[in-house]
């Protein structure tokens, strides 16, 4: 088993201060742990990985680490889509993956404070077991972490009617740079006692401290949701229904768009049994529960047939509401067996949705690559599939050119180049074009407040002009 050099005054420090087997040097592991699931992302050579089960291990680490200018990147679940868990040369890999206790769950209050290593859907299953809710649900909720979703303020398919991660979070705890720990937030459900603290934190993709501790809010469990799904001869057609639930009066629980080309793959995947002659499918549900939530299923359903849908199928039964939930939750295995993937993460004004898929087909057709796209269409978050041979060369230009194409559509259309993915390294070259050259010279002084020597993270979310000691872990 190769290894790294583990006779460093460095090393050696980082070492003392945590349990037996925290830190790892194994080349193996290393190459292991080096990126998330986001495609044609740089990655660079680490020279520990550590294994943090405690606040007190996280503050250790930032402390040799800022004694010896290096670089720590934190990770999660490394289930996201943007690179912002890639390592950088010389770095220390932080991961979080084994703080995975749910500390309390406070039903009076409905809140939950959790350690950042468990998975989202876990989190949401012992909420529900004493009768509550946490609604942000990414569709890749059984392998992502909680602490990754606030640090990249996550959403999901939920997220229509009850909002992203940001909405849920009323406290944190957050070691700096230095290792310090800094509280931030409060139990109760108002308070603006200073600066939101807090939210800076969600969203900002280890960059500027790592999460510990996380205090969310939830809500009273919903009744079995019913579901209406409606299938359309082309994704315009589907996109402008989008459109017409949203002007309906009703708010469902979910709302969500596959194309043909993501729908037929989640067919041959799993044997969906979806017609061949589909072209696009929208799926609703309503949570209301009782006799109001049949009325706004029958509405939505109304608005879908409206639109042109040539069939419309509502599930009274939960399990084939499941069923069908469960495909386009499966999108993203499907495709895979496509072949290599670029997940773009755009969203527009929803009134926009019909012209962002038009244009996306026209960019298909120029590149020559097919692309594929499913989507939280309650939000105008849309995730474009870029499908292509990795192992050649002009495809792979292509595909970069593609992604880069649709998220410069987005913003002409008025929307953004990240829903909820983050920006990471996949998306750096765009930010300035988004938020401007002022927004994103604060964003530099407020990283420079908080990280003065530029070890948390380093070049993700934007470029820092910053120099990091010339001294590194293994030197």
């Amino acid at each position: 088993m190769t290894q790294t050099s583990t006779a460093t005054p460095a090393l050696d420090e980082l070492r003392r201060g945590l349990p037996d087997g925290a830190v790892r040097v194994d080349a193996d592991i290393l190459a292991a742990y080096s990126r998330d699931r986001a495609t044609y992302c740089p990655a660079g050579k680490a020279v520990a990985l550590v294994h943090a089960r405690s606040t007190a291990d996280v503050q250790h680490v930032m402390r040799v680490a800022s004694a010896y200018g290096v670089p720590v990147v934190p990770q999660g679940a490394r289930s996201g889509l943007s690179g912002a868990a890639n390592a950088v040369d010389g770095c220390i890999l932080l991961s979080l993956e084994r703080m995975d206790q749910i500390i309390e769950i406070d039903a009076d209050n409905r809140l939950v404070v959790t350690q950042p290593g468990v998975f989202t859907a876990a989190l949401s299953r012992a909420v529900k077991a004493k009768g509550l809710f946490y609604p942000p649900d990414p569709s890749s909720w059984e392998f992502c972490s909680i602490g990754g979703n606030v640090a990249t303020n996550s959403g999901g398919l939920c997220c229509v009617k009850y909002g992203v991660t940001t909405d849920y979070v009323l406290a944190l705890e957050v070691v700096l740079a230095d290792g310090h720990v800094l509280r931030t937030g409060r139990r109760t459900v108002k308070g603006v006692a200073g600066y939101d603290l807090t939210r800076l934190f969600v969203g900002s993709e280890g960059t500027l401290g790592v999460i510990t501790e996380l205090t969310l809010t939830l809500r009273q469990e919903t009744e079995l949701p019913l579901t209406v799904a409606a299938v359309y001869d082309s994704a315009r057609t589907a996109a402008a229904a989008v459109s017409k639930v949203v002007a309906c009066g009703v708010t469902p629980s979910l709302l969500e768009f596959m194309d043909r080309v993501s729908l037929h793959a989640v067919n041959d995947a799993f044997h969906m049994g979806i017609a061949p002659e589909a072209g696009a499918l929208v799926l609703a549900q309503s949570d209301a529960g009782g006799d109001r939530g049949e009325a706004e299923i029958a509405t939505i359903a109304e608005a879908l047939a409206a639109a042109g849908a040539i069939e419309i199928a509502v599930a009274d039964d939960p399990a084939e509401g499941e069923l069908l939930l469960a495909g386009r939750r499966q999108v993203l295995t499907a495709m895979e067996k496509l072949g290599t993937l670029m997940i773009d993460d755009v969203c527009v004004p929803r009134t926009r949705l019909a012209e962002l898929v038009e244009r996306i087909e026209h960019v298909s057709s120029e590149c020559g690559l097919t692309i594929g796209v499913v989507g939280h269409a309650g939000d105008g978050n849309f995730h474009p599939n870029v499908v292509f041979d990795g192992q050649d060369p002009d495809q792979v230009a292509r595909a970069k050119q593609a992604f880069d194409d649709i998220m410069v559509i987005s913003l002409e259309l008025g929307g953004t180049i990240t829903g909820e993915h983050g920006v990471g390294l996949l998306k750096m070259e765009l930010l300035e074009r988004e938020i401007g050259a002022l927004s994103l010279d604060v964003h530099r002084r407020i990283k420079q407040s908080l990280d003065p020597l530029g070890i948390l993270n380093p070049g993700k979310v934007f470029s820092v002009a910053a120099t990091l000691p010339e001294r590194r872990i293994d030197q």
